[in-house]
């Protein structure tokens, strides 16, 4: 990757991740990548599935950007615009950092009791990212997850950064898996 830093966290899988994945409620579906043109813009699509051990009121909110520091690793740290002080809405806006470019982030949706979470996030100059996630009832103690990532460069010179993220994208969802159960292991246990 040559135009961002590789260096890869959970959460900033967000906006610059993850890796091809067999079969299994974290399976990999697709992507769809623009044949490349000299002077085209790339655009990749993918997405990938996951379980949470929890029902759905439990693992909907675990989304939204603010709540999801429990899980998201070390490096998600967003850094909320609005509202303050941060809350997981429809609305907010926050920034994450990585490496040397900052992303701008908008909850374009947050309907926990519906099953939808979205966001827009944006790193000026080089990509626009659009992550559609959606929850589903599995039974009544797991919940579906599918999470769609698309991207689309803002300049050539982003192009392959763009097209490598497609496939690491795919493989967010075996990660997200293990650390939102994990998380809620841990919770479970520090309630005992």
């Amino acid at each position: 990757m040559s135009f961002i830093a590789a260096r890869v966290t959970r959460r900033t899988t967000a906006i610059l991740a993850v890796p091809l994945l067999a079969a299994g409620a974290w399976g990999v579906h697709r992507i769809h990548a623009q044949a490349p043109a000299s002077e085209s813009l790339a655009h990749v699509r993918s997405e990938f599935r996951l379980s949470v051990h929890a029902p759905m009121n439990v693992a909907a909110p675990l989304f939204g950007a603010d709540a999801e520091r429990g899980w998201g690793g070390e490096d998600w740290k967003p850094k909320f615009l609005y509202p303050q002080p941060a809350k997981d809405i429809e609305g907010a806006v926050f920034s994450v950092g990585h490496g040397q470019h900052d992303s701008t982030w908008v909850a374009t949706a947050m309907d926990f009791p519906g099953g939808h979470v979205q966001y827009v996030s944006v790193i000026n100059g080089v990509m626009v990212t659009w992550i559609d996630i959606r929850l589903k009832p599995r039974d009544v103690s797991n919940t579906a997850v599918t999470v769609v990532y698309e991207r689309t460069a803002l300049q050539v010179a982003a192009n392959e950064t763009v097209r490598a993220l497609g496939p690491h994208d795919e493989g967010n969802g075996k990660d997200w898996e293990a650390s939102i159960n994990d998380y809620l292991s841990a919770q479970t246990k520090a309630r005992r």
